[in-house]
């Protein structure tokens, strides 16, 4: 199994600072709509954080009437009532402000992850082509995550932390200029030392991300494949590989952790350290009669409010740079162009609102996929599918059956060439037109979580549960829903993987005979089934066949005898095409090489 590297969501690009200033302003746009509230908000809690410096004041003006009660002009009553109610203050406003932006926050992400989804399910399948369904999966869960954890608690938090330590710089200055000369002098080199230790702190987190990252790849990988990892005997190896880098994550954890323990025993050291220095240096000033005991204290207080704003700073403004380039990627996706599904895209489209389409022309096609743009899945193929005509396409793997099913359906647009439906050329359709006239049954089935009736109806999902049951019996399927007791309202379990691969294609069939497109692409799925099975499946498809243009992408030739005409392709070409018997009798016919290699006599195959 191929090792994926899974992206930490701490590997975020690096962007200008013109760029940055474009996230934040895309960011800023989603918040648009409650400006007033945040405004009001902002200044409830620049309020709190105003009232929160008043604090340490007040406890030293505490500590000054405790010592000089006789002496002071305020009474202890007095600076308690004030200082109670400065906490009143200070949670209320600090609750409003939380909730106020928790719940703008949470509304504004809501619609953003509504947005993301809403694009990339629209995206096309060229894009899809491109793209890991884990790298999505990121954008709608670790990405938006980030970007709500910025808005609700970095920007606010930047904002208090910034109101602290202007707030608490001015009063220190103030209070003892000798003192606030001294902090000054020794803080920027300890936060320069404590920034180097976080850059290492962060790099290991990120390194340690990675490796849990690529653990989880292997346990999805392993559990995905658990029949396979059964099947070989490699349940060691794969326990192996997960330990083994296990094992790799411990030990870059416990190098983080070295630098981590160091890193505290530092900040131990310095602030301590710093605490004893003012006390020691303010305290000469106390005795001197310069400070009072009560101005010490205050001023202790608020330099530690200095140093815990200047030391939070770097880690904020790092948590502000790794959701600017999340948001990246998430307008990246933004930005894609997605299809257009809207029911119509023109006056042509609109004046025939309910067309239903019948026939289907490739004239000179070709065309390449997206990502292989150097090899042509289809050269200069012209074909011509009648309304009710039953069509089969047969080749070899790789020959363009599949891609010629895509392009009907208008998954990917041609590079050459022209798809009429109708006559009508298909640029003059709207997407949603067409893919409403065409139902497929594809040979890999895969079914949604929910019940059989949830699955039966994504054909139509304004159906009854009548209509559904109806279906159901006309694809066979209620020949083995019968037998649950829960019956139509039966969990298939994800993919649907509590049913068997029969009852599977059934439940197909019934969600394309619920669907009643006229245009019908049938990938044959029965090679592998019991001759009952075959049998149900077999006589299902030819009720759903009944009156409909038919496409078969045939694997087992004895299924398409019967058909209209059969295209035969080789290498993206069409190399012949005509009835059963007529292409066998046809001399050095790929179609009878492909019936003898299949069948071991090619007179045996006429005689059938």
């Amino acid at each position: 199994m191929a090792k994926r590297r899974a992206r930490s969501s701490d590997d975020t690009p690096k962007l200008t600072p013109e760029q940055s200033r474009e996230q934040l302003v895309f960011l800023l746009g989603f918040l648009a709509p409650y400006r007033w509230s945040i405004g009001i908000a902002l200044v409830a809690l620049v309020l709190s954080s105003a009232v929160s410096l008043a604090f340490p004041a007040l406890i030293g003006k505490l500590i000054d009437v405790m010592l000089h009660e006789h002496t002071s002009p305020y009474s202890l009553g007095t600076i308690v009532a004030v200082l109670i109610a400065v906490l009143i203050v200070q949670s209320v406003a600090r609750f409003f402000t939380s909730m106020t932006l928790a719940t703008i926050t949470e509304n504004t992400l809501a619609r953003l992850r509504t947005m993301l989804f809403e694009r990339i399910v629209h995206l096309p399948m060229a894009f899809f082509g491109e793209r890991r369904v884990g790298e999505l999966s990121s954008r709608l869960s670790s990405d938006v995550s980030l970007i709500q954890e910025t808005l609700t608690f970095t920007f606010l938090e930047l904002l208090r932390q910034s109101v602290f330590f202007l707030g608490s710089l001015i009063v220190i200055t103030r209070q003892s200029l000798q003192l606030t000369g001294m902090i000054l002098l020794v803080l920027p080199v300890l936060v320069a030392i404590a920034l180097v230790f976080a850059r290492y702190i962060r790099k290991y987190s990120r390194d340690v991300q990675d490796a849990l990252a690529d653990a989880a790849t292997i346990v999805e990988e392993t559990l995905q494949g658990i029949a396979g990892v059964k099947s070989f005997v490699n349940e060691h190896y794969e326990v192996a590989r997960y330990a083994s880098t296990i094992k790799r994550g411990v030990a870059i954890a416990l190098k983080g952790a070295k630098v981590r323990s160091a890193f505290v025993s530092f900040i131990m050291f310095a602030l301590f350290g710093g605490i004893a220095g003012v006390i020691w240096y303010g305290g000469n000033l106390v005795r001197n009669g310069a400070m009072t005991m009560g101005d010490l204290t205050s001023f202790i207080i608020y330099t530690t409010f200095v140093g815990g704003a200047l030391g939070s700073f770097a880690e904020l403004f790092g948590q502000i740079q790794r959701t600017l380039g999340a948001s990246m990627r998430v307008r990246e996706l933004l930005n894609e162009q997605p299809e257009n599904t809207r029911v119509h895209l023109d006056a042509q489209a609109h004046s025939a609102q309910q067309r239903i389409l019948r026939s289907v022309e490739f004239v000179h096609v070709t065309f390449c996929y997206p990502s292989r743009q150097d090899v042509p899945a289809l050269r200069n193929v012209s074909l011509h599918i009648r309304a009710g005509e039953r069509v089969a396409l047969v080749g070899e793997s790789g020959a363009g059956k599949s891609t010629i099913a895509s392009l009907i359906q208008r998954l990917y647009e041609v590079d050459v060439g022209e798809i009429r439906f109708d006559g009508i050329p298909a640029r003059h359709l709207s997407l949603h037109e067409v893919r409403d006239s065409v139902g497929v049954v594809p040979q890999d089935i895969v079914l949604f979580g929910g019940t059989i009736a949830d699955n039966i109806r994504y054909g139509k999902l304004s159906a009854s549960d009548d209509e559904v049951w109806k279906a159901a019996e006309l694809a066979n399927a209620t020949e083995f829903i019968e037998r649950f007791p829960a019956r139509e309202q039966t969990l298939v379990g994800e993919r649907g993987v509590k049913l068997s691969g029969g009852q599977r294609q059934r439940i197909a069939i019934a969600r394309a005979i619920l669907k009643n497109p006229p245009i019908l692409i049938l990938d044959e799925a029965t090679s592998s089934l019991d001759s009952h099975t075959e049998y149900l499946i077999q006589e299902a498809m030819e009720r759903l066949m009944q009156g409909r243009t038919t496409i078969i992408i045939a694997h087992r030739l004895s299924t398409v005898r019967r058909c209209d005409t059969i295209i035969v392709l080789s290498k993206g070409k069409v190399v012949e095409q005509g009835t059963h018997e007529a292409l066998l009798a046809q001399e050095n016919s790929l179609y009878a090489k492909l019936c003898a290699l299949q069948f071991g006599d090619t007179e045996h195959t006429v005689a059938s």
